[in-house]
């Protein structure tokens, strides 16, 4: 006699549900009716996956209930930052859970308990019953669960597959001796979806490594003197935290909830419910599907019968893998000798367009040396040909493919382009356009979206990539570098970088055609590739040893200020400390009675709220300012010289096209966007940015009040752009308008205000923000925003008109035709719907302001190359351009730079560019 089965499956209905919802974010299926179905549709194929791969004897799916639960009784802030639920979300729950009981299996929801609790509990009874548990969740906390007959059934993050956790899964995993340690290491590292704490400065590997050291947080403060500096001092500081968050992060094992494996066990459906909310819903496939599970007889108007599900409806969600190189037949080669190589160029010569990437020994193009480079030009084919031969560049062959990559007939296409150019720029090849960037080219077509390639082939071709880890082993410091592999097995990770790279820039390219988005693609932000790429390898010259010497003062000022600071408290304490501060403030000099804690439960001492105080001691503008300092010298001062290149003695940083969805580059490593200008200590920063030699002088290009000047288009206020046409300071206008004086009569107050409210408005500034900016009262705000919109009615007419378009189409435009998603512009949550609202505004100008100084820095470039000017194009800061300019030329770049960047585009009110010259960047600017 066969013995009786028993697993049981116990859903987290809302982790998969939320998960369902968002496989499906880039394309929603929205049915007939216009509801947005893709929860239910996700969450019912993944509920069917495990019915048909599981085959299990019980199942249950568990809820969470509407109310707070016990951890919000002890913790008020739980969960406290979560976004609003999705309207989408809300009005599927319903449908769901009428899918559930039309299906006979049960639903559990517990008040006062999360999923997860009710699951412990009764995982824990189910095992003493003798069952095995299956606990279907994405949430890595349910680890702390697992034991021998309880296990993690675990969706893979990007939909390829599951993953089964059991007890040395979890060891593994967590890097630890027993699953229950799960929540120690939460408990230090915290959880910023369910806004537990965790111990500040303790993230994911500290945590691991702080467990597997002392066991426990009770072994860690048993030995809390073996631990140093910062981290001792903040176990020590954060314990209470610590504790609390080790409370919140524990899985309940003894909710009010009884095990009736009765109850439990798996039933036949409800067909003909089945049949009538999947025909409201529009699901065509389904039923088919789950008549042939359990053998049902079709319902009479059932039209689709046994039907097999499509492959667009079970590739986005479903737990069953996506295809890998193992399951499609492709031919890739390796190319390795003359005749192959010969026969390579040859091919490639011909073609209208094909794809490279290279493999290389860094992320830093300025730093790498190059490995191999692959090529496709059909998909599923690849050819890669190795150019290190035992740690030695072969320059010779690179050279030998100068001619195709510098041909303008063929299209070059890649994944960050900009990249294999400036690798390629390395070895004196200049890879001349046309391009095709899919990375810029998704973020155009779908934007907000990760871009990276892995993403984009599991999302579009549901093909998941060989991974760097499986060529150069595993992360950390036994992983080889690409150097160091033979070229056979690099092969099939380079040679499907390209073939995949190809087979998404062929549906990119349909995509593109006839779209909203294909001249700004065409015309902008390809020719600007090769603009970033020229910056990028120039470079920028940095006086190290002017940057050393001012961090000498500013390390006296710290110092000095420490000492004013500790005297004004009338103590000693560690001003880099924020509890610390928050302590000596609100407790020891009793600054506010009333002072705002943060979640943790220590006093909030943060910019915003010190700004706000300042007024009420003089130790508060002091500690502002030295922070200011230290920021300023560790961000800034110290790290910028330990970023020149050795061999070109200049800093080169790296821009991004596909970064900010607004269209605005963004630059890393380092950062140029955000270096501080304000006040005498930021200003010593740009004095280090220099021109190149004694030959050159460093030129400042600044679009003036480029995002005012864009209201005043977008709007069509009449005021406002015959301000602009006449030349007026628009500030000083506004302020005439506002307050209804003639304009010689405008005081610096009056401007001031108009000034913040000018800039303010483009951001839907309130009165309450506005009231803040000015330290004026909320009425004498409201007086002014009232003033503004009376003076100049066109703004009010384009910002009410922007958030009515927003809320038709959920998205808004620039000139250039660059969208902006805004899916929350309908949210019943109001303050999810202020921040679309903002958006919906701002948008449209600050990315057509993106999309003008992109248009001028390819025109300015294209004015170069054709006029032969030696000077170079070297640094964008929003709205900003900067050049090394000869001497010799600094005239004419002068009126080539000013031309083309009040020329770039033609609207109903004049651009205007300040220009400086100077040795550095502080002079020219």
């Amino acid at each position: 006699m066969l013995e009786e089965k028993k697993d049981l499956y116990l859903l987290d209905a809302y982790a998969l549900i939320f998960r369902a919802y968002y496989a499906f974010i880039r394309n929603p299926r929205i049915n007939s009716k216009g509801m947005n179905t893709s929860a239910i549709f996700g969450f019912t194929n993944s509920l069917l996956e495990i019915l048909t791969k599981e085959n299990p004897s019980h199942i249950a799916v568990v809820f969470d209930p509407s109310g707070p639960t016990f951890r919000h009784e002890e913790y008020p802030e739980y969960k406290a930052n979560r976004d609003a639920t999705p309207e989408d979300i809300k009005l599927s729950v319903p449908y769901i859970k009428q899918f559930i009981e039309a299906m006979n299996i049960p639903v559990i929801v517990k008040d006062g308990y999360e999923a997860d609790d009710v699951i412990g509990t009764l995982s824990n009874k189910a095992s003493q019953a003798g069952y095995t548990t299956y606990m279907v969740t994405p949430d890595k906390d349910y680890a702390q669960l697992v034991k021998d007959n309880v296990i993690m059934y675990k969706p893979r993050s990007k939909g390829g597959g599951i993953d089964k956790w059991g007890v040395e899964e979890v060891k593994e995993k967590f890097e630890i001796d027993n699953p229950l340690q799960v929540i120690d290491i939460l408990a230090l590292w915290g959880d910023t979806a369910d806004n537990i704490p965790g111990c500040p400065g303790v993230g994911e590997k500290r945590a691991k490594d702080l467990i597997k050291a002392y066991g426990s947080i009770n072994g860690i403060y048993d030995h809390i003197d073996e631990l140093k500096g910062k981290q001792k001092e903040n176990m020590i500081n954060f314990r209470e935290q610590v504790e609390l968050s080790y409370r919140l992060a524990t899985i309940r094992l003894d909710v009010p909830v009884e095990l009736d494996a009765n109850a439990l066990k798996k039933e036949k459906p409800n067909m003909q419910a089945i049949n009538q909310l999947f025909d409201e819903l529009e699901f065509k496939n389904l039923a088919g599907r789950i008549n042939q599970l359990y053998g049902t007889t079709p319902v009479q108007g059932d039209l689709f019968g046994m039907a097999a599900p499509s492959v667009e409806e079970v590739v986005e969600t479903s737990f069953g893998n996506r295809q890998t190189i193992k399951d499609v037949i492709h031919h890739y080669y390796l190319v390795d000798n003359e005749h192959k190589l010969a026969s390579l160029r040859a091919e490639l010569s011909t073609k209208k367009q094909f794809c490279f990437d290279t493999e290389t020994t860094s992320v830093h193009a300025m730093e790498a040396e190059l490995v191999g480079m692959s090529f496709a030009w059909k998909a599923n084919e690849a050819y890669y040909v190795p150019v290190m031969i035992n740690g030695k560049v072969d320059n010779d062959l690179i050279e030998s493919f100068k001619s195709i990559f510098e041909d303008k007939k063929i299209i070059k296409i890649g994944q960050n382009l900009k990249y294999d150019m400036l690798i390629l720029k390395n070895y004196s090849i200049d890879v001349k356009g046309p391009y095709f960037d899919t990375m810029v080219a998704h973020h155009l077509l779908y934007p907000g979206l990760k871009n990276g390639m892995d993403f984009m082939a599991e999302t579009y071709l549901n093909y998941t990539p060989v991974a760097y880890e499986a060529v150069v082993g595993p992360k950390g410091k036994q992983q080889k570098n690409m150097r160091d592999m033979a070229p056979e097995n690099v092969l099939d990770y380079a040679a499907e970088d390209a073939d995949i790279t190809w087979q998404l820039a062929m549906k990119f390219q349909e995509e593109l055609k006839g779209s909203a988005v294909e001249k700004l693609f065409n015309d902008i932000e390809m020719p600007l590739i090769e603009v970033l790429a020229n910056m990028e390898f120039v470079g920028v010259k940095l006086d190290a040893e002017a940057l050393k010497d001012f961090a000498e003062k500013l390390r006296e000022q710290i110092i000095d200020l420490e000492k004013t600071i500790e005297e004004l408290a009338g103590m000693s304490f560690n001003i880099a400390s924020p509890k610390q501060v928050g302590e000596v403030l609100f407790e020891h000099l009793k600054i506010d009675e009333k002072a705002k804690k943060t979640k943790s439960g220590q006093y909030s001492t943060n910019e915003e709220t010190l700004q706000k105080l300042k007024d009420r001691h003089e130790i508060i503008p002091a500690i502002l300012e030295y922070r200011g300092l230290v920021k300023l010298l560790n961000t800034y001062v110290e790290a910028l010289p330990k970023l020149i290149n050795e061999k070109t003695g200049k800093i080169h940083t790296s821009y991004s096209q596909a970064t900010v969805v607004t269209g605005r580059l963004s630059s890393n490593n380092p950062n140029l966007q955000n270096i501080p200008i304000r006040d005498e200590n930021g200003k010593e920063i740009r004095k280090a940015f220099t021109a190149s030699d004694t030959e050159h002088v460093f030129l400042s290009a600044d679009y003036s009040q480029v995002e005012l000047r864009l209201m005043a288009h977008f709007s069509g206020d009449e005021h406002l752009i015959d301000a602009f046409n006449r030349g007026e300071d628009i500030h000083a206008a506004t302020a005439a308008k506002i307050f209804k004086v003639p304009l010689e009569e405008v005081t610096a107050d009056m401007r001031r205000k108009a000034k913040t409210a000018n800039f303010g408005i483009i951001y839907g500034i309130s009165a309450f923000g506005l009231a803040e900016r000015l330290t004026i009262s909320r009425k004498e705000a409201k007086e002014i925003i009232d003033g503004y919109f009376e003076s100049f009615p066109g703004v009010k007419e384009f910002m009410d008109g922007s958030i009515a378009k927003a809320r038709e189409n959920n998205y808004v435009e620039t000139l250039y035709g660059r969208k902006r998603n805004l899916s929350d512009i309908n949210s019943r949550n109001g303050v999810v719907r202020g921040m679309a609202e903002r958006n919906a505004i701002n948008a449209p100008i600050q990315g057509t302001a993106a999309d003008i100084i992109k248009q001028a820095m390819v025109n300015i470039q294209r004015r170069f190359e054709t006029e032969k000017i030696a000077s170079k194009m070297i640094l964008q800061v929003h709205d900003e351009l900067n050049f090394d300019v000869l001497k010799s030329e600094e005239e004419k770049v002068k009126a080539i730079v000013k031309e083309e960047m009040e020329q770039a585009i033609k609207l109903s009110v004049p651009f205007d560019v300040d220009m400086g010259v100077g040795v550095n960047w502080l002079e020219a600017h």
